[in-house]
């Protein structure tokens, strides 16, 4: 690049962030406008990746028991067993006998004497059982239509559990994440269109401001480049400016809830686990929101330029 082009290019950023300065009163709404828009940005990126974190932590403790008749002989269970592991979707099997069975439901209801006198009153009336975990918690269509089969339910003391309420929870979290990813897409889009008219407006206000100085760097010379560089570095400066104040809110808000509110979560979203997040993915985030602001900036004062200075001419 020739010493010249490098003048040029000085002289472009100096003059846009004197402008920056010159009409930063004029863009305080277009800043604060991105600054929502990122906002929202942020805490919908932060919210989706709790919202995974805590179906995984579920979906880790999905399983499906398959209770046995107390007449199934050992050949029997083992061979059941062998069948089950070439299952598709069969990670690994746990056999519990019953008085593994007895003895874990003994120590859940030590504190209910009446259970407990109920059971030590009879033979040990719970069943043996196989504790089946699944690759994938969510499609368990391929274990089901294998317990279905007449020959396998009939080694069944009970209907085979696919731990429902926990299943439940999950499939209300992974509408409630859709729901909420459906909506920040819609709003961020909404923010977004609204902080460029913002600034298309600003730029244009600028121009109309300026447009006797414009029209002499024109017949001076001055490039089309030259002089539509300077409103560009500006909006970039609003998107840089949008993108740390952002932040610090986000910084502010994490800080002050994972301190102040007792429980560690707050309805689906893990407050503890949100705050970790955005201090671990910091720098990431970081170079996102500014990216995600400079782009905004650019495109909507290239845009106005374009628009309302007619440099062709």
């Amino acid at each position: 690049m020739s010493k010249r082009r490098l003048i040029a290019l000085e002289r472009i950023f100096k003059n846009g962030v004197i402008n920056f300065g010159r009409n930063i009163w004029i863009a305080i709404a277009a800043i604060a406008m991105m600054a929502i828009t990122l906002t929202i940005l942020l805490f919908a990126v932060v919210a989706n990746a709790t919202f995974s974190h805590t179906i995984n932590e579920i979906t880790s403790h999905i399983d499906v028991s398959v209770y046995l008749k107390d007449s199934v002989t050992e050949p029997q269970r083992d061979k059941l067993i062998g069948q089950l592991k070439a299952v598709e979707n069969v990670k690994s099997i746990e056999y519990i006998s019953k008085n593994e069975a007895l003895k874990t439901y003994v120590k859940q209801n030590t504190d209910n004497p009446d259970l407990l006198a109920a059971i030590s009153e009879t033979v040990n009336p719970l069943p043996a059982s196989l504790n089946i975990k699944p690759n994938e918690p969510n499609d368990l269509q391929s274990i089901k239509k294998f317990l279905d089969k007449p020959e396998i339910a009939a080694l069944q003391s009970d209907p085979t559990s696919y731990s429902g309420d926990r299943k439940a929870a999950i499939d209300k979290i992974t509408r409630a994440t859709k729901f909420f990813q459906e909506a920040g897409v819609i709003g961020i889009i909404v923010f977004i269109i609204i902080s460029m008219l913002i600034i298309f407006n600003t730029i244009r206000m600028a121009i109309f401001n300026r447009r006797d100085e414009l029209v002499i760097m024109r017949l001076l010379g001055a490039t089309p480049w030259y002089i539509r560089g300077p409103f560009i570095v500006e909006t970039v400066l609003y998107g840089v400016v949008a993108a740390l104040i952002s932040l610090g809110v986000c910084w502010t808000l994490f800080a002050v809830a994972s301190q102040t509110l007792e429980a560690s979560s707050f309805g689906l979203l893990d407050i503890g686990y949100s705050s970790q997040y955005f201090s671990d993915h910091l720098w990431q985030i970081l170079t996102i929101q500014i990216s995600i602001g400079i782009i905004i900036g650019a495109a909507s004062s290239a845009l106005a330029t374009r628009r309302y200075l007619k440099l062709n001419n």
